[in-house]
């Protein structure tokens, strides 16, 4: 199927402005209405990124900590509690269960546990951002593989068995090859979910764990475009490489 050249540059247009007009607020001076373009440029909001000190370098190091190691726990996670659903006598009641964290927004979730971080000495730390990050991607990820828990995986496992595999050399060498394009994708998606997080983040660290979009919302309240703008180029670059490599991985495997 060919495709039509005038919807992709139109298509191209759309989802490059953004990136245009943030990259002119990062670099330009003194714009102001009516100006089409800003009078001057500058590269001193850039340059507090890369200062070992600064707080934009030190946010975009935390983001990624938190959004790779939330990443990485909830789609282990979510791949082997699928499983467990799916072998449970009743695997509907477990699903219906994946969906509660969904059922609340998550400022109103975060005003509920909080409670309960405190008690654990977990509010206002990173290892409390991270848990209570995983109360939303654990979730997501199970119901993620809850499609590849079905009779032929079983059945892959089962035949592995009865050929002599251990249970661990059927889970490493049969069912996590068979799930792998799977679990690229749901590590990709659950990345993007603790990357993009605010809610969460914001109430449950009080203000101490100052992630890349928290940050944005600081700089927009302090009036401060140019750091906003660098802000937010930051949080959305790796999230567009990231989905064009998700894009990339679903062609290949279709």
């Amino acid at each position: 199927m060919r495709s039509n050249p005038i919807l992709t540059s139109v298509l191209i247009v759309l989802f490059g402005l953004p990136f245009v007009l943030l990259g002119l607020l990062a670099l330009g001076q003194y714009w102001r209405f009516p100006d089409i373009l800003p009078p001057t440029y500058s590269f001193d909001a850039l340059a507090r990124l890369l200062s070992a000190d600064g707080e934009l370098s030190i946010g975009l190091l935390l983001s990624l900590f938190i959004a790779t190691t939330v990443s990485v726990l909830s789609t282990g996670l979510g791949f082997v509690i699928a499983r467990a659903v799916a072998l449970s006598n009743h695997p509907a009641r477990w699903v219906i269960l994946s969906y509660l964290p969904y059922a609340l927004p998550p400022v109103l979730l975060a005003v509920l546990i909080q409670p309960y971080f405190i008690r654990l000495h977990l509010s206002g730390s990173i290892a409390g951002v991270i848990v209570a990050l995983l109360l939303i991607t654990v979730p997501f990820c199970t119901l993620f593989f809850r499609s590849f828990w079905g009779q032929q995986a079983i059945q892959y496992e089962q035949l592995s068995r009865t050929l002599g595999c251990s249970q661990r050399q059927a889970f490493l060498h049969v069912l996590l090859p068979l799930a792998r394009p799977l679990l690229i994708t749901c590590l990709f998606q659950s990345f993007l979910l603790a990357w993009f997080d605010f809610g969460l983040t914001n109430y449950l660290s009080v203000g101490k764990v100052r992630t890349l979009t928290v940050q944005v919302f600081l700089f927009v309240g302090e009036a401060n475009s140019r750091l906003a703008a660098v802000a937010s180029l930051l949080l959305l670059l790796p999230a567009a490489l990231l989905l064009w490599l998700n894009k990339k991985a679903i062609v290949r495997r279709v």
